[in-house]
């Protein structure tokens, strides 16, 4: 079983633009590809679990938030040479613009469908493996799929919670907080 560093993909690895659809509008942020280098050579799996709700809003296909995707990818192989190990993302909404996405699944963080689901896919151990995002709502999501969390605080999390189809428990806290990816990444290798 490998261990995982999971990652929010806005407000972790890239500026959270409101509702992102176009790849020019990506910026990676500071210290994103030193920070994924430095976790691979550590021998961590990195996946990337995100909420997608632009296609829930129809605003983008799935196909278009796969190709997003491809091209962070390249953007990220071209800054540091990393190849991330796999990409899962939920399209789904409680309010959905589409009512085909209109539903309570168990992809949509704060529920831990997606890692479990890579966990599955990828002989993950989830007690080995880390969470990292910028809201609660992955930290929840985190922390119910048995991984230590990590709240960085370089997207929105000051912002009210996300809407979700159930009630959150905000009494779940971050095993750690700090200021961006490349902090969490020391944490993570001095705990591992």
């Amino acid at each position: 079983m490998n261990a995982a560093v999971f990652l929010d993909r806005d407000g972790v690895l890239v500026e959270d633009v409101y509702l992102l659809t176009r790849a020019e509008d990506f910026v990676i942020l500071n210290g994103v590809p030193r920070a994924l280098d430095c976790l691979q050579r550590a021998g961590f799996r990195l996946v990337v679990i995100s909420n997608q709700t632009v296609v829930a809003r129809g605003l983008a296909t799935e196909n278009d938030v796969r190709a997003l995707n491809v091209r962070l990818q390249q953007l990220l192989e071209r800054a540091c040479g990393v190849r991330l190990d796999a990409w899962y993302f939920c399209p789904h909404h409680p309010n959905a613009t589409l009512p085909a996405y209109r539903v309570n699944c168990d992809c949509r963080k704060p529920k831990p469908g997606l890692l479990l689901r890579a966990a599955r896919e990828h002989a993950l151990d989830l007690a080995a493996s880390f969470m990292v995002g910028d809201r609660i709502t992955d930290i929840i999501a985190g922390t119910r799929a048995g991984c230590r969390t990590i709240l960085v605080q370089t997207g929105k999390h000051l912002d009210l919670p996300i809407q979700t189809g159930e009630p959150l428990d905000l009494s779940i806290e971050p095993d750690y907080t700090c200021a961006d990816l490349e902090a969490a990444t020391r944490w993570i290798l001095k705990v591992k």
